[in-house]
């Protein structure tokens, strides 16, 4: 095969990806309002597949051709790239407020199936039933937010406005499925054969072109958001879009798997830890005034440059990783700790700071 044929491969798949995720909510969100379905519901469940069905797509296609490395790859680099690359151009767009919500129900959860990842990743394979386990925790996270819903503690989310005749949206949702399935399968074997071509593994390409391409939904929707204003839809796509990816994308990919889906041994030891240092730090992060400021999207953005280049240079097993990792993990990784970490104790700090004593009456 050769590179340019490669080259349309992917690209194609990237572009017929992001048109069927667009077709599939347009004519989604249509029916639903057709069936008197409320738009906070449709945000949660149809919105929030509609803008990860590119990564469930490759993800099991992937587990079905028993290309676990890429179907593993693809969940961990997106929620990488979703937090470090869409969160932080976001916030260097405009700081971003953070709904009350997001801070006590949406990243606690997010927080906690990432470390049930890690946890599981250990033995090097998460099993059908452990699938079907995240599948089950999905479910429940939409009757949760059903319920704080009905409570009227969640906020409504926005959605693309669809097609108002019936025959119309059908097509939409029918379509958006069937574009969805060929862009897949294009860009998981244009994924592959870059793979064989360059020497890198899947695992690479998972976590680095097929994890940027599949998420191009969420670039769009959060981007444009950050840009009219609409911040808390520029947060919460990103925390629902990573929980998404973890109960639904995962555990589905492992479900279909007759074996599971196999975890390769450097997403162990280094890819799947970084998911999770990423997910905890952004607590701190957002707990401090409720915000994400414009410096820490830049850190953000600093911290996913390093990381992919890290990928790079690991993979090209290039002369000069040893120093980069060195200077890494001993320059680059505690200054941004610190720096996630700084807002956080200084709100604790103004927290403690006595009151000043009242004026004396003369």
């Amino acid at each position: 095969m050769t590179v340019l044929l490669t080259s349309l491969m992917l690209a194609g798949g990237l572009v017929l990806l992001v048109a069927g995720a667009e077709f599939l909510v347009r004519g989604a969100s249509g029916l639903a309002g057709r069936f008197g379905i409320p738009s906070l519901i449709v945000g949660l469940t149809v919105v929030a597949f509609g803008t990860s069905a590119p990564e469930m797509a490759v993800s099991v296609t992937g587990a079905l051709q028993g290309r676990s490395d890429l179907a593993y790859g693809n969940v961990v680099g997106s929620n990488i790239f979703n937090v470090l690359f869409i969160l932080g151009a976001s916030a260097a767009i405009t700081p971003l407020a953070v709904a009350r919500q997001i801070l006590r129900v949406d990243v606690p959860i997010m927080i906690g199936l990432t470390g049930i990842v890690f946890a599981l990743a250990q033995n090097g394979r998460i099993g059908r039933l452990e699938g079907l386990a995240f599948v089950a925790a999905l479910a429940a996270y939409t009757l949760l937010q059903v319920r704080l819903a009905r409570r009227g503690e969640a906020e409504a989310e926005e959605v693309p406005s669809g097609p108002r005749r019936l025959w119309v949206q059908l097509v939409f949702v029918a379509g958006g499925l069937a574009v969805l399935v060929v862009g897949s399968r294009l860009l998981v074997d244009g994924a592959v054969s870059i793979a064989r071509a360059v020497g890198a593994s899947e695992l690479v390409i998972g976590l680095t072109i097929v994890a940027a391409g599949t998420s191009l939904p969420e670039v769009a929707t959060s981007l444009v958001a950050a840009v009219r204003g609409q911040r808390d839809i520029a947060v919460g796509n990103v925390i629902g879009s990573n929980i998404f990816n973890i109960a639904g994308v995962l555990g589905i990919s492992a479900a279909v798997s007759s074996t599971g889906l196999a975890v390769p041994a450097a997403a162990v030891s280094v890819d799947t830890p970084v998911m999770l240092a990423i997910a905890v730090a952004t607590l701190p992060v957002l707990l401090a005034g409720q915000r994400l400021s414009r410096a820490h999207g830049l850190l953000f953005l600093a911290a996913y440059a390093a990381y992919t280049a890290w990928l790079v240079l690991d993979a090209s097993r290039h002369p000069s990783l040893h120093a980069f990792q060195s200077a890494l993990l001993f320059a680059g990784l505690p200054v941004m700790g610190a720096a996630a970490l700084w807002p956080w104790i200084r709100s604790l700090l103004q927290d403690q700071r006595p009151l000043p004593a009242p004026a004396e009456a003369a």
